[in-house]
């Protein structure tokens, strides 16, 4: 039987992302982790953050997991189906940002435990960041 999410887990996707952050000089970042049902389990902000970048983050986990994917494969449709982002973004309440940093966490097994998702720099830079904090708690990454 899995425990899904634990805050311990999320602690540990948390402090990896962050360590590679400082490693590569970006920008403060805040992370969020959410389950798999879209309940904030994490979030952390590096000092000097933003102050929207708590609900950016919490959106980018949210469109992970509104489509199953990372949120690569939803910038990727904005572009393409503008109708299609624009849609969902209204029945969510306006609550995804489909843009690059949101990623599903994944157990070996495939299933979703959840996704976390990373904001303050370079949206490139937010998803490495994101995938080395899940790789770190020996999970898998979906960027989508």
């Amino acid at each position: 039987m899995t425990l899904g999410m634990t805050l311990s887990t999320a602690e540990a996707i948390t402090s990896a992302a962050l360590e590679k952050a400082v490693e590569l000089n970006l920008k403060p970042l805040t992370v969020a982790v959410l389950d798999a049902g879209g309940h904030a389990v994490l979030v952390k902000r590096q000092d000097g953050s933003s102050i929207m970048r708590p609900q950016i983050a919490t959106g980018k986990a949210i469109g992970a997991l509104a489509v199953g994917t990372g949120t690569r494969w939803l910038n990727a449709n904005a572009e393409s189906r503008p109708h299609f982002v624009n849609a969902l973004n209204g029945v969510s309440g306006g609550a995804i940002v489909p843009v690059p940093g949101g990623v599903l966490i994944k157990g070996d097994d495939g299933e979703t435990l959840g996704a976390v998702g990373i904001t303050g720099d370079t949206s490139d830079n937010d998803e490495a960041c994101a995938v080395a904090g899940i790789a770190a708690a020996g999970l898998v990454a979906d960027c989508g």
